[in-house]
């Protein structure tokens, strides 16, 4: 079984040497989403709500390009640069998954790229 490159001209271009996500059978990884324009490449938004908006919306275009979505993710891990923003992030984090919430982690850590408040990926099926 060999792996798919997924990639989704909606969601910013890798930063670095990863892909957007990639595909393995039924399993997608996908790689760690910080709050960026996917056109202008820009940091996206001031506040840690903000920030966690823009990223799961670019998230949202992987897995759709992926051929899955929010209702299919199996799990999260959360970065946070600051634990005092987690329910801001917590509360918009929560609007994408209605029902049935993926297994999750959060940590705190003393640096993201591009100085971001939030980072988060994901593992989803197709």
């Amino acid at each position: 079984m060999n792996n798919e490159i997924i990639s989704s001209e909606k969601a910013p271009k890798a930063i670095g040497p990863y892909s957007q996500a990639v595909k393995h059978g039924d399993l997608i990884y996908c790689s760690g989403q910080i709050a960026l324009d996917h056109k202008t490449m820009q940091m996206v938004g001031v506040t840690v709500t903000e920030q966690t908006e823009t990223i799961m919306k670019n998230m949202g275009e992987i897995l759709k390009a992926a051929g899955s979505g929010f209702d299919k993710v199996l799990k999260c891990t959360i970065y946070l640069k600051n634990m005092d923003d987690f329910a801001g992030m917590n509360e918009l984090y929560g609007s994408f998954f209605p029902k049935n919430p993926p297994a999750r982690a959060t940590v705190e850590v003393s640096r993201l790229p591009k100085d971001a408040l939030v980072e988060i990926d994901c593992i989803a099926h197709s």
